[in-house]
């Protein structure tokens, strides 16, 4: 399956290692405020402290359009812990659900949904979602979900998960630590490992769950999601009855892969501020949606994170991402890959890499034409269901002898 050698690698989900220095003055319109290092005086001696404190200042939303001035003042307060990401999203739901979406207009009806925290090893409320197939109807397996880079499993997945469910299977989401309606610094990851650790964790419980006793369990990666559900895999490798990747972000092109010098400082630069928003924020709307129209409706996801890159999240993701290329010979699950061709966020060119590296033989790879990043959310209604209806026949491929 050959691909234009003009689609190029774009580094995963944010350009996170831009090639001029980073520096305010490098991005248009000066979108982001200096960076500045101050020391602390005492003010008894007039003394500076040696102790630094970095001090940086976001660009304030714009507003969003066609919701009242009360809305857009609750969604413009600061996001950073979790109570208030939750009251924003609560603020937000009746507008969200009334968004003019195939996910949200043609949402099969009848689903029995569950919200609930749980609290992990690590001491956070990590948030949980289900979607059960209404009464009555039979429960082929379970699909747990890995939601991307600054999602959450509250948006536009609502109406991904209520489709899968009301072909008769049982859906379950988290929002991982410091993204969504979970606890941890927004935006934050401090490891991956740990990312990849509070998913074990979390879906283990739900694995156990009686409803679910006999059934094939699955795990379901997007973008972001997708490496973290390769890493579960790698180190769980007999724990799923399948993996399925949507536009996976697991291995960084050479092109935009900084110098080992430029690494060595960037990671020892994590150590001393790892939660600094150093990296540029790019606007990744117009390279995910296909449609404009679908395109406008993304600002409604309130909760998501949309501010510069933090530093040690930006190590942790080229970290992983050169973690799971050197040991994509170890997939051995029954593997699903669908990617858009015209994919500009995460290459289609590494999906087909894992696809023909990965040492599973039971495995596809679809790509879809013209397809942007978020072929699930941001295409035409019709590719949007040709994509859900591919996920659920190879889901009922494996799941109809039970």
């Amino acid at each position: 399956m050959d691909l234009p050698l003009t689609l190029r690698f774009r580094s995963p989900e944010l350009c996170l290692f831009p090639r001029k220095s980073i520096s305010p003055n490098n991005f248009p319109g000066r979108q982001h405020q200096p960076i500045i290092l101050r020391h602390k005086t005492n003010p008894e001696t007039g003394l500076s402290a040696p102790k630094l404190h970095l001090t940086v200042t976001a660009k304030k939303r714009s507003p969003i359009e066609g919701v009242s001035e009360e809305l857009n003042a609750i969604a413009s307060q600061n996001l950073d812990m979790a109570p208030a990401r939750r009251r924003v999203r609560l603020a937000f739901v009746e507008a969200q659900q009334q968004l003019d979406h195939c996910l949200f207009k043609m949402a099969p009806t009848g689903i029995i949904t569950e919200e609930w925290y749980e609290r992990n090893s690590k001491g956070l409320e990590i948030f949980c979602k289900s979607w059960m197939p209404q009464p009555g109807v039979r429960i082929k397996g379970a699909l747990c979900f890995c939601h991307g880079y600054g999602d959450t499993c509250t948006f536009f997945f609502e109406g991904i998960a209520k489709q899968i469910a009301a072909s008769g299977y049982a859906i379950y989401a988290l929002d991982h630590p410091g993204f969504g309606l979970s606890e941890g610094l927004h935006g934050y990851i401090p490891s991956f490992d740990e990312l990849a650790d509070n998913v074990i964790e979390n879906y283990t419980k739900i694995k156990g769950r009686p409803e679910l006793r006999g059934l094939r369990r699955f795990l379901f990666g997007q973008s972001m999601g997708g490496a973290v559900a390769l890493k579960v895999h790698l180190k769980e490798p007999h724990g799923w009855d399948g993996v399925i990747l949507v536009a996976p972000m697991c291995k960084i092109s050479e092109d935009v892969k900084p110098p080992a010098p430029v690494l060595k400082v960037l990671t020892l630069m994590s150590k001393v501020m790892p939660k600094a928003k150093l990296f540029p924020k790019k606007d990744l709307s117009q390279l995910a949606f296909r449609e404009l129209r679908k395109r406008k409706m993304s600002v409604y996801n309130v909760i998501c994170y949309n501010s510069q890159t933090r530093l040690k999240t930006a190590v942790e993701l080229l970290k992983v991402t050169s973690e799971i290329e050197k040991q994509v010979e170890r997939v051995s699950s029954p593997l699903l890959i669908l990617h858009g061709a015209a994919d500009k966020v995460t290459d289609p060119l590494v999906s087909q890499f894992l696809y023909e590296k990965a040492s599973t033989n039971d495995k596809t790879l679809k790509l879809y034409e013209d397809g942007y990043h978020c072929i699930l959310e941001g295409e035409p209604d019709d590719r949007i269901f040709e994509v859900l209806n591919d996920i659920i026949a190879w889901l009922d491929s494996r799941c109809s002898s039970l």
